[in-house]
């Protein structure tokens, strides 16, 4: 057996025992990500983990082939040092999309399942690789926050170059309004506490939520108290008075929120037709060569 191993060809066997280290490693990693996944599931820890871990063993992997093979490279060492300067000018933004993966992981920019505006882009992330970062796409051609089946690969380095907009990061929720006109004359007393009603109804206790999760954002930040409750506002102009309905809603419910209000507003508004006009812009036309 002894000579077997000694007639072998000594760079065989450092390949051997790199492979042999490398699934160990590989699989022992998988094995433990696997033994705690219910647990890191329930904490949404799971996906932030996995990506922590089998990353950091690719880099100890490719370190145990560097080392394994060191002997190998010199040359190569010689010609990466020469080439060094010209290797990161043309890397550079593949250099600067690393330095911004490490940003989003540690920095609290974002996670995946979060909504954000990002390069231009609004959608949910659903990826955070390396170099890049995966959103499926909402809005565009397709009104309100709903998908439109797009997925857009954003570079990581745009964190350091452009806004990062997060729309559900510490605080889920957003503001939202909606405005019905309503023609003079009608009973305006009315009109509100229809919209109030039917607000509280549809909205349930929303505000409430949204009030346990802005005071647990004000732990991290110097924020003043906001008005997390359903508001009514009135202005006027020639044409109409128009009742605001300012609200609170989550912001991947925003679309589906805004259609039930509407629903049972109309509903509610057409049972006290003779009470509450509904308004419109209207035009007069005027036929000049009659008057003349």
């Amino acid at each position: 057996m002894r000579e077997f191993f000694d007639s072998m060809n000594p760079l065989y066997v450092r390949a051997g025992v790199f492979l042999l280290a490398a699934i160990i490693l590989y699989v022992s990693a998988k094995r433990i990500l696997n033994r705690f996944y219910a647990t890191l599931q329930e904490q949404n820890k799971w996906y932030f983990t996995k990506k922590i871990v089998m990353n950091t063993i690719y880099l100890v992997i490719f370190l145990i082939f560097v080392f394994t093979f060191s002997d190998k490279f010199q040359g190569l060492y010689t010609t990466l040092g020469l080439a060094g300067a010209g290797i990161t000018f043309a890397l550079r933004e593949v250099i600067v999309s690393f330095a911004g993966w490490f940003a989003i992981l540690f920095g609290d920019f974002f996670k995946v399942g979060d909504r954000v505006l990002l390069g231009g882009i609004k959608g949910d992330v659903i990826d955070l690789g390396i170099l890049r970062t995966t959103l499926m796409e909402i809005g565009d051609w397709v009104d309100g926050d709903q998908y439109n089946g797009r997925i857009v690969r954003v570079a990581n380095s745009f964190i350091f170059t452009s806004p990062v907009y997060n729309y559900s990061a510490s605080f889920q929720f957003v503001w939202d309004e909606i405005h019905i006109p309503i023609r003079f004359g009608s009973d305006i007393k009315l009109a509100r506490s229809i919209i109030k009603r039917i607000s509280d109804e549809v909205l349930g206790d929303v505000s409430v939520s949204a009030k346990n999760a802005w005071f647990e954002m004000r732990k991290h930040f110097r924020l003043e108290d906001a008005a997390l409750e359903n508001q009514i506002f009135l202005t006027f102009d020639d044409n109409w008075v128009t009742l605001s309905l300012r609200y609170v809603v989550d912001i991947k419910k925003r679309r589906i929120t805004k259609d039930e209000l509407f629903t049972k507003l109309l509903e509610e508004l057409e049972q006290h037709h003779g009470e509450i006009e509904l308004a419109s812009q209207t035009i007069e036309m005027v036929d000049y060569n009659n008057n003349l």
